[in-house]
């Protein structure tokens, strides 16, 4: 065999089902392998793409998306989406073709140093020099892009290597687990939770990856502490549950008199690239209890008081068992909770035209079941979704927020679909991500996958005019115009419906999904909401 079809064995060995890419003249050998294989191709329209499929994969479950590229401007337009699996810890490989050796001592067509380019935002990363390589070098890629925390991989496989004739075969998968903190650092750490009087958990998307939800649910409520957020970490705690008060991240919010009020903040999973301590902690005074897998990262507003490092479900079940059983004092929580639930519901029955952000939240929830998938691109209304949308289950409510590039809810939506089949996929995204990767649509509709496209169409780049406003009191250069969102969608076979009125949207939901089909529907939305959500939260005064 050659050593392309090498690779596939070890994908193979390794339970790769998908494989996301765009094909090119330098992994031609790759794409013929595969057709042997028992591994999918999915064909993107756009590398960039392929990543976010294959990362959103990965994330939802815990397996390793695959992702291929050819050459020069496919591997670079690859590496935005492999940057992204890699600050959002998603598990990812990305395979690239390249040049042959013999051409990459001297400027070359489409060559560039791919290991150079690809190190910053990989775990790791190898050129394959000889095809007896590639069993040690996909078991590696594997074992390390999933293992905690999870990120980006990255093969090279140069085109000359791929077709030259080789033995070999894949090596046995062997799996690690992570230790336990000592007992004594478990002491320490139920000791800081005993003695505090105002304790706050912080849950990061690692509750998750953990699948520690049960075991964090124990914690807040035999030691009476409640439960915020990271954007990536909701549904950690149903939003249900009494102890939830929801996201943080979004700047100043009810929230923030929590933080300031807390005399320890427990973290568990959290990743600092989502939200920096200082946001949170900014006098850098209240200590901090860690729990993860690695060491806390250093910083002045991240005073860690003890550090339990280890597999964050078996930690956490030492812990609840060393903690007492407390009654605290919840007032403050309680009524951060209520002003929450009050803006969450506000405008339920508000049917003006456009839809305010709120009211389009409601209805998507209200229409979906709580194993449903939201998919949030990024723009305003990754603000309001990571706010307000209330997520009652883990991975229901995905949102990008490490390296938070636009345009990943289409593509992340065809790979959603992929990994949970019998689930209602909706992408939730503004106009400006979507005609960033909308090709992708067509590769649903190819792939007969019913996944439902929620278009907030506002005309011009929303998140950034909110910030402009914020700081300058006036705009420049966020507006654009948009083609004819119905027909488009239309001519890449989606069903294309749109909202005309406010009371309209739960009925247009509800269609969509019976329709069991692609489908796009163009809901109008009132940013005006944007500036007075700011200055409502501008009057917060903390006792």
């Amino acid at each position: 065999m050659n050593a392309a079809q090498l690779l596939i064995q070890c994908l193979e060995n390794e339970g790769v089902e998908y494989m996301f890419g765009v094909p090119g003249e330098e992994n031609i050998d790759v794409m013929d392998a595969v057709l042997d294989s028992s591994i999918q191709f999915v064909t993107a329209r756009h590398e960039t793409s392929a990543a976010f499929m294959a990362s959103t994969y990965g994330r939802l479950t815990g397996k390793p998306g695959v992702c291929l590229a050819t050459l020069g401007p496919g591997a670079t337009n690859l590496l935005t989406g492999v940057a992204n699996a890699n600050m959002d810890h998603c598990p990812l490989i990305a395979i690239t073709g390249q040049a042959g050796l013999d051409r990459q001592h001297k400027e070359s067509h489409q060559y560039y140093d791919l290991v150079d380019i690809y190190e910053p935002v990989t775990k790791w990363n190898a050129q394959l020099k000889t095809g007896e390589m590639i069993p040690e070098a996909v078991r590696k890629a594997y074992k390390l892009a999933s293992e905690e925390k999870p990120g980006a991989t990255h093969i090279d496989l140069p085109e000359d290597i791929a077709e030259s004739e080789v033995e070999g075969a894949p090596l046995p998968i062997s799996r690690s687990t992570l230790p336990t903190a000592e007992t004594s650092v478990i002491q320490e750490a139920a000791e800081a939770v005993n003695e505090a009087h105002f304790p706050l958990i912080l849950a990061g998307n690692g509750v998750t990856r953990a699948e520690a939800s049960e075991e964090l649910q124990e914690l807040t409520e035999k030691a009476s502490i409640p439960v915020v957020h990271s954007f990536m970490g909701k549904g950690a705690l149903s939003w249900k549950h009494e102890h939830n008060l929801f996201a943080a991240g979004s700047g100043t919010d009810y929230i923030t008199c929590g933080f300031s009020k807390a005399d320890l903040i427990i973290t568990i999973g959290f990743d600092m690239a989502e939200t920096p301590p200082e946001s949170w902690n900014p006098s850098g005074r209240t200590p901090v209890l860690h729990i993860d897998t690695d060491t806390a990262e250093i910083d002045s507003h991240y005073p860690v008081k003890v550090n339990v490092v280890g597999n964050i479900r078996e930690n956490l079940a030492q812990l609840n068992t060393s903690i007492s059983r407390q009654k605290r004092d919840l007032s403050w929580a309680e009524n951060v909770r209520s002003q929450m639930l009050e803006d969450m519901n506000a405008h339920n029955e508000d049917d003006s035209f456009p839809l305010k952000p709120q009211k389009i939240i409601s209805d998507l929830r209200r229409t979906l079941n709580d194993e449903d998938i939201v998919i949030s691109d990024v723009g305003a209304h990754k603000m309001w979704m990571s706010r307000l949308y209330p997520a009652a289950l883990p991975n229901t409510c995905l949102i990008s927020n490490g390296l938070a590039s636009m345009g990943v809810s289409v593509p992340g939506a065809v790979g959603a679909k992929l990994a949970h089949p019998d689930k209602t996929v909706v992408a939730v995204c503004g106009d400006g991500a979507l005609l960033m990767t909308e090709a992708e649509m067509e590769t649903a509709v190819r792939l007969q996958l019913p996944i439902i496209i929620l278009l907030w169409r506002d005309e011009g780049y929303g998140l950034i005019e909110w910030h402009q406003k914020k700081k300058f009191e006036r705009t420049s250069h966020i507006g654009f115009g948009n083609p004819d969102f119905s027909k488009l969608a239309e001519a890449f076979g989606f069903e294309s419906l749109r909202v005309e009125k406010g009371e309209a949207l739960t009925e247009t939901l509800e269609h969509a999904i019976s329709l069991n089909k692609p489908v796009f529907i163009d809901c109008p939305v009132d940013y005006g909401e944007n500036m007075k959500l700011t200055e409502k939260l501008n009057t917060i005064q903390c006792d």
